[in-house]
């Protein structure tokens, strides 16, 4: 019987977390004050993190070790497993070996919790019992909910008003942690009553949650602010991901010719990239490739330039793939990727052309969805679909051309609180690009 399933023992979990930027061609272009538009003081951002994650944040080091209760939390769900997606193989007749990290194992269903029980860490550490946040589709809302009974610290979290209302459960799930969660924009700050006074009806986007969770957390001086992707020290605590998977595929025998990631801000495709592109860095010819919707097209059609990361702009200026602080993109179900900038280090890797991007519209991820879900048992969230449907791309092309190519692609969460988004699909009312 061929081997399905690649584990690692609670003993090989990562000790420290990768730090790309020690191996990136040139140095990354620094966040600008939005005041002066001068290199950022790092200090600055002390109003709203703690200075364990600015350091993180500005680090040169390659190695940054992993504190010891961050790893006991970890090892509930870590390693991983990664699987070798047989059936999905078969499905498609393609000469191709199918790999996923299925990051959906973790309590709170994706790989948020990778960077969110780090965050609550570093800020219980430093005396902070307060986190304020956003989320998209509530992936990493209901995560850092869970890091908050983890290390006992208050959550409050501003989920965008869409998502909010198609997937309930992730509202309840937050609340069942003990975290406190507002549909935003909301009447709770002036920058979500600015966007509610010139657009009622608003469904909200990532930037303007991002903006009404800096304005409460500036305006609490017991409480700090936590972000789920796009800052270095988001990516670098994603890295977990890579380095397991890079020993699994040595015990699987293969190296991939491609790793593939859903993308919104950056995190889960950075998590599994990064530490393959250290290895392309030294000569290995791998590619990476990372998967975005087409209504949301950051990484395709977004322009790279400064720009702020939230819509009001309490945010610095970072050098990013960017549509612009207000874009307000289609109410889409795979909310985790409404986000209208790209993480600087992975823009600046695409800008360098060391990775590529696809974009691909709900009426293609949902039939790879169906498929993964039909042949490997897993219903994947419609964000992870994005990365189903680029690894099936490539083994198609892998047919087409007879190559017997390696495919590895992070299966970032399940699907199991996104069922409206599959009812939808089924009844055929969900449209291609936008909202049912």
């Amino acid at each position: 019987m061929k081997q399905t399933k690649y584990l690692l023992d609670e003993s090989q979990l990562p000790k420290n977390y990768y730090n790309i930027i020690p191996d990136l061609p040139s140095p990354p272009p620094p966040p600008l004050d939005p005041a002066t538009r001068e290199p950022l003081d790092p200090g600055k951002l002390a109003a709203i993190f703690p200075m364990g994650l600015i350091e993180q944040e500005v680090s040169g080091q390659s190695e940054i070790p992993i504190p010891e209760p961050v790893r006991e939390a970890y090892s509930l769900f870590r390693p991983t497993p990664l699987i070798r997606a047989h059936r999905l193989e078969r499905a498609l007749n393609t000469p191709a070996h199918i790999y996923y990290k299925n990051e959906g194992v973790s309590p709170a269903g994706s790989h948020k919790p990778n960077t969110a029980i780090a965050q609550a860490y570093f800020n219980v550490r430093e005396g902070i019992h307060k986190l304020v946040t956003e989320t998209g589709a509530g992936q990493w809302g209901s995560a850092l909910s869970l890091a908050g009974t983890f290390f006992d610290i208050e959550v409050l979290v501003y989920m965008v008003k869409i998502s909010y209302q198609q997937k309930p459960y992730r509202k309840s799930m937050v609340q069942t942690y003990g975290a406190t969660i507002h549909p935003s924009p909301s009447e709770r700050t002036e920058s979500g009553r600015a966007i509610l006074a010139k657009t009622p009806d608003s469904p909200g986007s990532l930037g303007i949650a991002i903006s009404e969770a800096v304005e409460e957390a500036l305006h609490d001086n017991k409480a700090k602010y936590a972000l789920g992707s796009v800052l270095n020290h988001v990516l670098l605590h994603q890295t977990v991901i890579g380095q397991e998977a890079l020993r699994q595929m040595k015990m699987a025998g293969e190296y991939p010719d491609v790793v593939i990631g859903c993308h919104g801000g950056g995190s889960n495709f950075a998590g599994l990239a990064f530490p393959f592109l250290r290895d392309k860095a030294a000569g290995k010819p791998v590619r990476a490739v990372a998967a975005e919707p087409v209504s949301c097209p950051t990484l395709t059609k977004g322009e790279y330039r400064y720009d702020l990361g939230d819509t009001a702009g309490f945010t610095p200026l970072m050098k990013m793939y960017t549509l612009g602080h207000d874009f307000v993109p289609p109410a889409i179900h795979a909310g985790g990727l409404r986000y209208h900038g790209a993480a600087p280090l992975v823009s600046q890797l695409l800008h360098e052309k060391l990775i590529e991007a696809v974009a691909y519209g709900q009426d293609d991820i949902f039939p790879a969805a169906m498929l993964f879900a039909r042949t490997e048992g897993i219903i994947p969230a419609p964000e992870s679909a994005h990365a189903i449907k680029a690894a099936i791309v490539e083994a198609e092309r892998a047919r087409e051309e007879g190559q017997a190519k390696v495919i590895l692609f992070n299966l970032s969460g399940h699907g199991n609180f996104d069922m409206g988004a599959y009812d939808a699909f089924l009844a055929s009312t969900l449209g291609g690009n936008g909202k049912e």
